[in-house]
């Protein structure tokens, strides 16, 4: 009986069914070193760019995956980030603004080969339980917003020493001054001037402000925008909301009781200024010609999608995720991080 053909042996390079490629299988492809690899894997300097590509192609040749624990040791770092938002879980997922901002910290996060770890809180209750997760060394820092000028977070994360980075200006005493914390936000309050100038240059006299929550400097910094404009404003014409449809028709409402002769609405968000526009068109107000409506945001989904379209004060929210993340990195490497304003602009649509 003739004898079986000789099984051919892998390369001592090559992986195996069933085995992990290691640091020593990517150095001996790559025709260096194991202290270069790990040099390079784990992101440290002094390598040679034409050294680091051999190994960049051996590892994605064989398939390598680092070990992260033993990444940990070396880096001091788990390759994790919290991603903290100060709202409730129905607020999260009904308003594409936070959609849009975790997205654009996933894209950045991603480029950093970083995890994104998903918190928020539903009540008081759920702040003990993230002091305990960010105390527990899970993440190598945090980034958090929405917050509410009674939010334990701040002091939480100065507890527990966990590098974070904050979306929206800080209203707490303790980030002013040489306590300042790094934050990225836009500028509310030049947004809001420049909605109010559209509408006073159209004409419009009777002009109504429909704010956010007042605990918030978003919702604050707004109004304030407002009043800069309009400084004798009747303040019959200003309502609170609280960033969500249902408020913004609420306080809509409110308005069209208080001053029928109004003409003009600004929203601090889209979602207030849609559950606006529905009142005005179910008590026979036509927008714009009777109504003006201008909102906050431009959250697409929103905006182009009522009707008639939103006009809006655009913010980069994706592009803010993103620099919520860079800030993060650049100050986990030791870097000093300076608060950041972003710009708006107007983008005018039917509805102003």
């Amino acid at each position: 009986m003739p004898a079986p053909p000789a099984r051919e042996e892998p390369a001592l390079s090559e992986p195996t069914t069933g085995t992990r490629p290691t640091l020593e299988a990517v150095a001996a492809r790559a025709g260096v070193s194991r202290a270069t690899v790990s040099r390079v894997v784990n992101g440290g300097a002094g390598v040679r760019q034409v050294l680091a590509e051999k190994v960049r192609k051996a590892v994605e040749e064989l398939g390598y995956i680092p070990n992260h624990a033993a990444r940990t040791l070396v880096t001091r770092r788990n390759g994790a980030v919290a991603v903290i938002i100060a709202e409730p879980e129905f607020r999260i997922f009904s308003d594409p603004f936070f959609e849009q901002q975790v997205r654009g910290i996933s894209r950045e996060l991603t480029a950093y080969d970083a995890q994104l770890v998903l918190l928020w809180v539903e009540g008081p209750g759920d702040h003990e339980r993230i002091a305990r997760y960010l105390g527990g060394g899970h993440v190598d820092g945090a980034l958090a917003f929405s917050l509410h000028n009674d939010d334990e977070l701040p002091q939480i994360v100065r507890r527990v020493q966990v590098p974070t980075v904050f979306g929206g200006r800080p209203g707490w005493k303790e980030a002013q001054g040489a306590l300042a914390v790094p934050y990225v936000d836009c500028d509310n309050r030049g947004g809001a001037r420049a909605a109010v100038r559209h509408l006073r240059g159209l004409g419009r006299r009777s002009i109504a402000h429909i704010g956010g929550p007042g605990d918030q400097t978003s919702a604050l910094d707004r109004l304030d925008g407002y009043r800069d404009e309009l400084p004798e404003a009747d303040p019959a014409l200003v309502a609170e909301g609280a960033f969500t449809e249902e408020s913004g028709a609420r306080a809509m409402t409110e308005l069209l009781r208080r001053r029928p002769d109004l003409d003009a609405v600004f929203a601090a968000n889209d979602l207030m200024a849609s559950g606006a526009l529905r009142v005005l068109r179910a008590q026979g107000r036509r927008v714009p010609e009777d109504v003006a409506l201008v909102g906050f945001d431009d959250v697409l989904p929103i905006a182009e999608a009522t009707d008639p379209p939103l006009t809006t004060v655009r913010q980069d929210i994706e592009g803010m995720g993103r620099l919520m993340v860079q800030i993060l990195m650049r100050t986990l490497d030791g870097e000093a991080a300076e608060p950041v304003i972003t710009p708006t602009e107007l983008v005018r649509r039917a509805s102003a």
